[in-house]
């Protein structure tokens, strides 16, 4: 049965509420209703970030990680490891894995990973330009940090086909994190050591 609202306006709000992923209708409206409590400066706060965020945040021109400037600060750190190159698929996978400590390079963000069945295929997202940064010579080692899906694996090898031709070392985070699981949900001890104890992709071929 259809939620009958007592005014359009707040119709309105619930029905974009609900759009972001994970938020039904119920929550929708829970969410409306609590900005409705909340003073007016709150919601014109929030309002002004989420427009700040969407007209303004921009892309590092390196790795692709969100960022505030041209380059993102990892990218811009002197401080960084910029011969190891760790590749993940969104930039939650960065946040994820800054998170452990545990690494000290610097990031390649594609964007997505290899997905016909979702339409995406190799030139829909940054593999070109993470070859670009191979042939450049400054990158010795690329991490393949992907999601241990068909999907990943996929996109794995061919990121490693791809960067047969440069004399760079292509490795594999270790499978501390189970086959099927996402980078992001993954506990930062967990992912921590499978960064340190990363593998040959050559030496994981034999395994599959």
């Amino acid at each position: 049965m259809n939620q009958k609202y007592p005014s359009v306006l707040l119709e309105n709000a619930v029905n974009e509420l609900a759009a972001l992923p994970g938020i039904g209708r119920r929550t929708a409206l829970r969410l409306a209703l609590y900005m409705l409590r909340r003073d007016a400066d709150y919601t014109e706060r929030l309002s002004l970030a989420l427009s700040a965020l969407r007209r303004e945040v921009k892309y590092c021109n390196v790795c692709h990680n969100i960022c505030d400037d041209d380059c993102c600060a990892i990218c811009a750190n002197p401080m960084r490891d910029h011969s190891i190159v760790c590749v993940v698929e969104n930039v939650k996978d960065v946040m994820a894995i800054e998170n452990t400590a545990q690494f000290n390079g610097v990031y390649h963000v594609l964007g997505g990973i290899i997905s016909p069945i979702d339409g995406l295929g190799p030139g829909d997202i940054e593999i070109d330009s993470l070859v670009e940064r191979a042939a450049s010579g400054e990158v010795k080692e690329v991490i393949l940090a992907l999601s241990t899906t068909m999907e990943g694996d996929t996109t794995n090898f061919f990121i490693y086909r791809k960067l047969a031709p440069y004399e760079v070392k292509v490795t594999l985070i270790a499978r501390g994190i189970s086959v099927g699981d996402e980078i992001e949900y993954t506990d930062e001890v967990t992912l921590g050591r499978s960064i340190l104890n990363r593998v040959n992709f050559n030496d994981s071929m034999k395994l599959m």
